[in-house]
């Protein structure tokens, strides 16, 4: 589930500004994700229970609900997990993923979240479904919480990958599971993933049609980094039909 940072000090980098984006009508409308974030925040303030594909989940408050889209069991239904494998998910949100995981045949999974009340909500769901002993949570925006010397087989991020501007001020840290001002975050983790897989590992991005690809693209490229595509599902949301996409980045010359 969506990571980036928080609150109004969160990293901004004023000169990831698209040009040909000036007047331009071909990227999401960004306030749409808002509006959703607000719509879900408001419908789910308190502690909730919710059921997600047949199962029954907690959901804290200010945790991105993957009750409310359908893009978190479509890209559970894109995702292949390797026996004995060592998977990383950036942004956790409740566990859902990381609990798929584990329960998937991962000997180890670290699952991390910027936001305080997701690494918590995912220690609650990870003790539920019984896999604590192969899922250790951390509070990190992106990799800075992780040791140096950490290396896992499979890097995954369903990244919040609207854009929005990076100059937007954001009303709370629930707006960050929906949108990356500027690509902010999107920039650093795609230079900062590779200093975290293993040698024959894969870095894994969760994205759908709302995201910018071309300039997502356009990014990689300026990290010696491509897009690879790995499989795509389409579903129908409140909006009309969305594509989930699950895309493998690899360094430009594979």
């Amino acid at each position: 589930m969506p990571d980036s940072p928080t609150s109004s000090t969160f990293f901004r980098d004023e000169h990831l500004e698209f040009d040909h984006l000036k007047g331009s009508n071909t990227m999401y409308d960004y306030t749409k994700s808002l509006e959703r974030s607000k719509f879900s925040r408001e419908r789910n303030s308190g502690d909730n229970e919710i059921v997600v594909g047949g199962d029954e989940w907690t959901l804290l408050e200010d945790v991105f609900s993957p009750a409310d889209t359908r893009s978190t069991l479509a890209h559970i239904d894109l995702l292949d997990f390797t026996e004995g494998e060592t998977f990383l998910e950036i942004g956790s949100g409740i566990g859902m993923i990381a609990v798929k995981a584990a329960l998937g045949g991962c000997r180890s999974v670290v699952a991390t979240d910027i936001n305080p009340a997701a690494v918590a909500n995912t220690e609650r769901n990870v003790r539920r479904f019984g896999v604590a002993d192969r899922v250790t949570t951390v509070h990190s925006d992106l990799f800075d919480g992780l040791s140096p010397d950490l290396r896992f087989d499979t890097i995954y991020w369903h990244s919040n990958n609207v854009w929005a501007p990076p100059t937007l001020a954001l009303q709370s840290v629930h707006e960050l599971a929906y949108v990356d001002p500027g690509y902010a975050a999107h920039r650093r983790f795609l230079r900062e993933a590779r200093n975290f897989v293993s040698d024959r590992g894969r870095v894994l991005l969760a994205l759908s049609s709302r995201a910018g690809r071309r300039e997502l693209e356009d990014l990689a490229a300026q990290e010696g980094a491509k897009f690879v595509d790995v499989r795509s599902k389409t579903v129908d949301e409140p909006e009309g039909a969305v594509s989930y996409d699950l895309i493998e980045v690899v360094t430009a010359s594979n």
